[in-house]
């Protein structure tokens, strides 16, 4: 098996919560954060980072708007899973149940 499927323990590395996920919930927790970081919360690459927020972007998911030179983008809740096993549920129960109540 190659090492670049394991994690530091030698274990297979996957994860429950995609990377789609994870910049969904770093843009839920700040909406003026940068795509840098981004990347750097989720541990992608910057160029990962914008091809992932330009999914959602495209998606519908996330709105992004230009303020300056920097972008703020909202979320809409409201919008279905895309995966038709959860396709009756909506984005912003997702994101209510991997944000902690502190945030």
């Amino acid at each position: 098996m190659s090492s670049t499927n394991n994690d530091s323990n030698g274990q297979k590395a996957w994860r429950f919560v995609t990377n789609h996920t994870q910049v969904l919930l770093a843009i839920a927790r700040d909406p003026d954060i940068r795509t840098r970081e981004i990347a750097e919360v989720v541990g992608i690459t910057e160029r990962a980072a914008q091809r992932i927020v330009a999914d959602l972007v495209e998606s519908g998911h996330v709105e992004s708007t230009r303020v300056g030179r920097r972008s703020h983008y909202t979320i809409h809740r409201d919008i279905r899973m895309r995966h038709p096993a959860q396709f009756d549920k909506e984005i912003g129960g997702l994101i209510d149940l991997l944000t902690p109540d502190d945030e």
